[in-house]
C-alpha cells in the first residue's frame, strides 16, 4: 500500500456498495482509514457527508465527500491513475462498462433485495425469477465482453467486476436463506468460474465477509420491514 493519504471511507462490512470501493482502493494500492458505520444509528459524520441520501459509502478525500459507489469508483480511477485501470480507456468500452454496472445496481440488486422483502411465496417466486433472468443476461454479457479473458475488465478486475463481485456475499446469503442458487456451474458456468477468480483475487482478499454475516443482517432488515409494515397498517 502507498503511504496513507487524507482519505476516509464511511462504509459497512456487508454493504456491497462499500465492498466495491474497498476493493477498488486495494487495486490502486491506496491506503485509507475505514470508518465502519451503524446504519441503525447514523453518525453525524455520515449525515453531514451525505445529506441527500444519508447512505454509505462515502469517500472523504482531503475533507471533501464523494457519494454513490459507482461515482466513487470513477473518482478513484481518475485520481489514482496507476495501473490497473478500473474503467476501459476506449470511450465505447467505457460506456458499455457503465451500462452493465448500472444494470447490476438497477436490475440485479433490487430484484435480489425484493426476495428478502417479499411477504408472500408468490411475490418471492417472482423476484427469484427476476434475479435469475438478470444473472442470465450477465452470463451473456460476460461471454461477449470478456472475450476469453478472466474478468469483465479483461486481465484484471474492472468496473463491472467490482459492481457484480461486491454482490457475491448477498447472492450467497439469499441462497442460504431460501435455497436458490443464482450463480451455478450448470446454468451460469462462465460466471461461476469468474466468481471463484474474483474471490481469490488479491485485492478482494478479506473484503468479502462470510455470507452468514449477511444472513444475520438480512434477517434484521426483514424484522424491521415487517415492523414498519405492521405499524403502517
Amino acid at each position: 500500500m502507498a503511504a496513507k493519504e487524507d482519505l476516509q471511507l464511511l462504509g459497512l462490512a456487508v454493504s456491497p456498495f462499500a465492498i466495491r470501493v474497498r476493493i477498488a482502493l486495494n487495486l490502486k494500492g491506496v491506503s485509507y482509514e475505514n470508518l465502519e458505520q451503524n446504519l441503525m444509528d447514523k453518525s453525524e459524520l455520515l449525515l453531514k457527508s451525505n445529506p441527500v441520501h444519508k447512505k454509505v459509502p462515502v469517500l472523504i478525500h482531503g475533507g471533501k465527500p464523494i457519494c454513490e459507489s459507482l461515482v466513487i469508483l470513477q473518482y478513484v480511477d481518475e485520481v489514482w491513475t496507476a495501473a490497473p485501470s478500473i474503467l476501459p480507456a476506449e470511450p465505447y468500452n467505457r460506456a458499455v462498462a457503465r451500462f452493465w454496472a448500472g444494470f447490476v445496481d438497477d436490475k440485479l440488486f433490487p430484484s435480489m433485495v425484493g426476495i428478502l422483502k417479499a411477504t408472500t411465496e408468490e411475490e418471492r417466486a417472482a423476484k427469484v425469477s427476476e434475479t435469475l433472468a438478470a444473472m442470465g443476461k450477465l452470463e451473456e454479457a460476460f461471454a461477449e465482453r470478456a472475450s476469453g479473458k478472466p474478468f469483465f475488465g479483461g486481465d484484471s478486475i474492472g468496473y463491472v467486476d467490482l459492481a457484480l463481485g461486491s454482490t457475491l456475499i448477498w447472492l450467497e446469503a439469499v441462497r442460504r436463506m431460501f435455497g436458490v442458487a443464482f450463480i451455478d456451474a450448470g446454468e451460469t458456468p462462465l460466471l461461476a468460474a469468474w466468481a471463484e477468480r474474483f474471490r481469490e483475487a488479491e485485492a478482494a482478499n478479506g473484503e468479502l465477509p462470510d455470507a452468514d454475516i449477511a444472513v444475520e443482517f438480512g434477517r434484521t432488515l426483514q424484522a424491521r420491514w415487517a415492523a414498519a409494515s405492521a405499524a403502517a397498517n
